[in-house]
């Protein structure tokens, strides 16, 4: 017998329809039809607008009666539709004052907040028909894609390594060498995974996947006259849509399977897939902005407003969501709910996550409810949650972002701290707090070391090779006068500004560079590599490149063989982060012999052995890990000691004796020319001298004690 729920009940221009569910919002498979779920406080009435796939005009707008209304949510079921060939939005009417927040217009077609797929933007860089009524068309999603038993790989936080990528970007030049149509999309990164296996990363960090306009603030560029986009995509359009234009099958609407695809093979290598979301500013702008969907839906609820209507702009960009209102909260959780169920992805990095803990009026909350229920979701409960600890509002919060036992956090002072160390301007004592996992910003409240993400160079800043090449930001090509992009970079070019053939220059450099990532991955924590810092790409000078198709973000992958030596060093140094599990301690040091082994955990030295400099002066550093404390099951490591010389001068360095029948082995010495700068682990030379070792000028060593 059939169910009664199915039949319709109204009729409206040959469409059949019935009452709603109210849950889940957005639109769903229902037998028979689709339900069509919309929730806004402020609404006098709402018409559902459904379109053929493309089409100018509206196949039919059908107002929701009155009684398909419950509460503040309008649901309605229509009957034989053929979802496949559908795109749908809303007219909401209602109250139009922007004194009291509310931007209520019929005549405009929105987007559902909900919706799976949009359509629009299908493929990157096609210029849109501006005259179309309706941009960012809601589709229909329907789930037929195997899995073939994939699920989120739950590496432990302190095993893995970050690789932080822009999709675009990573195989877009064409010397990537994947298909043409595959270049800077989705299927691309598939055929690059032998290259991330190579290296020995075992996470990707995605900068947004999720829709956005690239051409939102579009214009000429007045250097060259070419269009500059909204590059990055930090200006979300859709929350639970993957943008189209990053698949080589957007323009058939297949990016949803093609990043499942590329999830999946991405697992079977042992990679997670991390996303950037951007949760606390939409594309809608401030009130000069676009109409796309919240604005029009239910703008007072969804932003957070002054008293005279206007949009606090903590963000940066011109509107701030109002994360920690109930409603706002629950399309956060949904979203992320629904990228970990249906897409598996294994964790989330929220950008200016700082804004998330402000209330309706911006001031920072002591228990963010947001960022509580994120913590405590059962679904997101294997996910990693890493903030972005600070805002364009001025809120930092590196060291005292609400954690509630879960939050990992950018750690912009190991960034910072680094570089300066690696510069020659910052003390050992702040350095050593970075190596060891920041224990002063984390260990007094009991987070363990994997709270701290650590990177040197991000998306946001210079390159490593910049970093080295760069005493300040060239950032003319964004057309905005060089005011963009930060001031403080703690750069230094080595001597000269920008590209040289200077060879004594070009070596500096790369032994910097050398010194960066041997630091990263001997410091306890996560750490994060930028994509292409693994072979020195350059974006000469521009620390801020937010706005480029181009070669400014594209990675060469000639500078694999340009800079194999760069190439070979981040290799081997990450295989032998994965080597030791005494650089992932899962806690703190203690600064002590708890297992009877007859050294420390961690011990501290200079030039002298155990007689470390610690005055502000310094710029010698060396410390001793105790493999004994680390044990990965039954079997303990060995020991490890680095030496880091960042004095203009070369140093003689003591080393610390070992256990009787132990012999130091070099696994990398930064001083030394390529192929001796570093060993495949395992594989190190025994060092001639067990006492010492001659430092070079700026330089690092990493020996294995075994």
């Amino acid at each position: 017998m059939e169910r009664i729920d199915v039949h319709p009940t109204h009729t409206y221009e040959g469409f059949k329809l019935r009452n709603g569910k109210p849950f889940p919002f957005g639109a769903t498979l229902v037998p028979g039809g689709v339900n069509f779920s919309i929730f806004s406080s402020y609404a006098k009435s709402c018409t559902l607008v459904l379109f053929e796939k493309h089409a100018k005009k509206p196949l039919v707008e059908i107002p929701f009666p009155e009684e398909f209304r419950i509460g503040n949510v309008y649901c309605m079921t229509v009957f034989d539709l053929d979802y496949e060939n559908l795109e749908y939005g809303y007219r909401m009417d209602g109250p139009n004052n922007f004194q009291q927040g509310h931007w209520f217009d019929s005549s405009k077609v929105l987007m559902d907040p909900y919706a799976k797929i949009i359509g629009g933007r299908d493929v990157w860089g096609v210029t849109p028909d501006w005259n179309d009524i309706y941009h960012h068309r809601a589709r229909i999603a329907f789930d037929d894609f195997d899995w073939e038993n994939d699920r989120p790989l739950e590496i432990p936080p302190e095993d893995q390594v970050i690789y932080e990528m822009h999709v675009r970007s990573f195989t877009r030049h064409p010397s990537s060498g994947v298909k043409e149509k595959h270049q800077g999309t989705f299927a691309g990164i598939r055929d690059k995974i032998p290259y991330l296996k190579e290296l020995g990363v075992n996470a990707v960090e995605l900068m947004p996947i999720y829709e956005f306009d690239e051409f939102e603030n579009s214009r000429p560029n007045p250097q060259t006259g070419e269009t500059l986009y909204n590059y990055w995509g930090y200006s979300t359009v859709g929350f639970f849509a993957p943008k189209a234009g990053y698949a080589a099958t957007g323009k058939f609407g297949m990016q949803v399977d093609e990043l499942k695809a590329l999830v999946k093979e991405l697992h079977k290598n042992g990679i997670e897939v991390i996303l950037d979301v951007v949760f606390n500013h939409t594309a809608e702008g401030n009130e000069h902005g676009p109409t796309i969907s919240f604005r029009g839906i239910d703008n007072k609820t969804y932003y957070m407003l002054t008293p005279e209507g206007y949009y606090y702009n903590f963000s940066g960009t011109g509107n701030t969501l109002n994360c920690n209102n109930p409603i706002v909260r629950g399309i956060v959780l949904d979203c992320l709910r629904y990228w970990a169920s249906e897409y598996h992805i294994d964790g989330f990095r929220f950008d200016l996550a700082a804004i998330l803990g402000r209330d309706p009026w911006g001031a920072p909350l002591a228990n963010p409810p947001l960022l509580e229920s994120l913590a405590f979701d059962p679904i997101l409960a294997k996910c990693k949650l890493i903030a972005e600890a600070w805002d364009a509002g001025g809120l930092y919060q590196v060291g005292s972002f609400p954690a509630y036992g879960r939050w990992a956090e950018w750690n912009g002072k190991y960034r910072d701290g680094i570089r300066k160390f690696l510069k020659g301007d910052g003390t050992v004592s702040d350095a050593a707090q970075r190596l060891q996992g920041s224990p002063d910003l984390y260990a007094w409240s009991g987070r363990a070391p994997a709270t701290s993400i650590n990177f040197i160079t991000a998306h946001d800043g210079f390159t490593m090779m910049d970093l080295f090449s760069y005493n300040g930001k060239h950032n003319e090509a964004n057309g905005e006068n060089n005011n963009d992009g930060t001031n403080d970079n703690d750069s230094w070019n080595c001597g000269w500004e920008g590209p040289t053939d200077d060879p004594g220059i070009n070596a500096l450099r790369h032994r910097q560079i050398k010194n960066a990532v041997a630091m990263l991955m001997v410091s306890q924590g996560v750490p994060m590599i930028l994509m292409g810092d693994e072979v020195g790409r350059t974006q000469y000078g521009n620390n801020n490149t937010y706005c480029h198709d181009n070669d400014l973000n594209w990675l060469d992958w000639n500078l694999l063989k340009t800079n194999a030596d760069l190439f070979k060093f981040f290799k081997h140094c990450i295989a032998f982060r994965n080597a030791h599990p005494v650089l992932r301690n899962p806690w703190h040091f203690q600064n002590r012999d708890y297992v009877g082994s007859g050294y420390a955990d961690i011990t501290w030295h200079g030039t002298q052995a155990w007689n470390a400099d610690w005055s502000d002066s310094s710029r010698t550093l060396a410390f001793m890990l105790c493999g004994k404390h680390a044990k990965l099951g039954t079997v303990e490591d060995n020991y490890v000691y680095v030496a880091m010389n960042m004095h203009w001068d070369s140093l003689w360095f003591e080393i610390p004796g070992l256990p009787v029948g132990m012999n130091w082995h070099i696994f990398a010495n930064t001083g030394a020319t390529s192929p001796y700068d570093s060993w495949q682990p395992g594989a190190e030379p025994v060092l001639e001298n067990q006492s010492g070792l001659l430092m070079g000028d700026r330089s690092m060593a990493i020996l294995v004690g075994k």
